[in-house]
């Protein structure tokens, strides 16, 4: 009787034993899947970040409408870039880009004061943000630059530098377009809808990211708007 009972205690082990090896290999097997597919969309993510390039120019980003470092570098009065015409009325803002790709803010900047000896061209802008975000103001804001053609005598001018033909800016410089723009909002009493592209006042691509893609556009007048709501 003891010896049967036994047996069968032994089979009913044996079974069990079976069971819980079975059940540990599906679950290792389930682990193996699950690692797997986070592999698959870790890499799926970061394929997708580098094809769309989820940099600034199309996301949305936290920042307020405090006033951004500036270093101030007047270019020289001169009537190919800066004239010092004063404006009476700031009634808008005009979003540029340099058209030259990998070019940094303090070449632009040297570029337009360069212009009063070459007399190459009438060019300017009131700031410049460059690659790494650093802000290089040329012209006072009360003054006019030579940038938005009809709307200088109206406008304060921004122009950013890009890395590539996309147009499209790095993180850093599209931080401190938005936290510069606001600030310039505020400081002029404007809204978002008072920021233009080039491209609004005479059609010319400019700045070409923005104007071949208008969700993106559209997505940093909202980002202005939300800094500028948050104010200083």
């Amino acid at each position: 009787m003891n010896k049967k009972t036994y047996g069968r205690k032994n089979v009913h082990e044996k079974t069990r034993n079976r069971g819980k090896s079975r059940r540990a290999r599906q679950q290792a097997v389930y682990i193996r899947a699950g690692v797997g597919i986070l592999l698959i969309l870790t890499v799926a993510l970061g394929l997708y970040s580098c094809i769309s390039g989820t940099g600034r120019a199309s996301g949305m980003i936290d920042t307020d409408a405090s006033q951004p470092e500036i270093d101030v570098q007047l270019l020289d009065v001169n009537p190919y870039s800066r004239p010092g015409t004063e404006i009476e009325k700031i009634n808008g803002i005009v979003v540029h880009y340099t058209a030259n790709p990998g070019s940094t803010a303090q070449e632009n900047r040297d570029y337009f004061n360069g212009l009063k000896d070459s007399h190459e061209t009438e060019a300017s802008s009131n700031f410049i943000v460059g690659l790494n975000g650093e802000i290089i103001q040329c012209v006072p804001t009360w003054e006019m630059a030579y940038a938005s053609n009809s709307r200088n005598i109206d406008t304060v001018s921004i122009e950013c530098c890009h890395p590539d033909e996309s147009g499209k800016f790095t993180d850093e410089t599209y931080r401190s377009l938005v936290q510069l723009t606001a600030w310039l909002c505020v400081k002029f009493d404007l809204t978002e809808e008072q920021v233009i592209r080039h491209y609004d006042v005479t059609g010319k691509n400019c700045p070409r990211y923005f104007v071949e893609n208008e969700e993106a556009w559209e997505e940093f007048k909202t980002n202005v708007g939300r800094a500028i709501a948050k104010g200083g």
